[in-house]
């Protein structure tokens, strides 16, 4: 398994629809994220910090992002949603920052 956290802010006037649209979600891009071996995803927010959590289960983690990113439902989610986001560091719209995990503890 692949644990996976990133982060991305989020404008400050849109908090309020980012959470709304996230409590929301699509069902076929849950299921999306299942046919992709993402479990255990969550999102936390932190003034206008996004953090995101996953577990990763399956064996080819660029094939399953890339089956996830053709899906079509997925790519309109992303055309609600990554507006509202904030990347750092120059990403491109849309891009979480990959966090390095330092320490884990079962």
């Amino acid at each position: 398994m692949k644990r996976v956290a990133s982060v991305i802010g989020v404008g400050p006037d849109d908090i309020e629809e980012y959470e709304r649209h996230h409590r929301e979600v699509w069902p076929g891009v849950l299921a999306q994220l299942t046919r992709g071996n993402i479990r255990n995803y969550s999102i936390y927010r932190f003034g206008e910090t996004l953090f995101a959590y996953f577990e990763y289960t399956g064996d080819d983690y660029e094939a399953d992002m890339a089956l996830i990113a053709a899906d079509p439902e997925t790519q309109r989610w992303w055309s609600v949603v990554n507006p509202l986001q904030r990347p750092f560091g120059g990403l491109p719209a849309g891009q979480w920052t990959e966090l390095p995990e330092l320490f884990h503890h079962d």
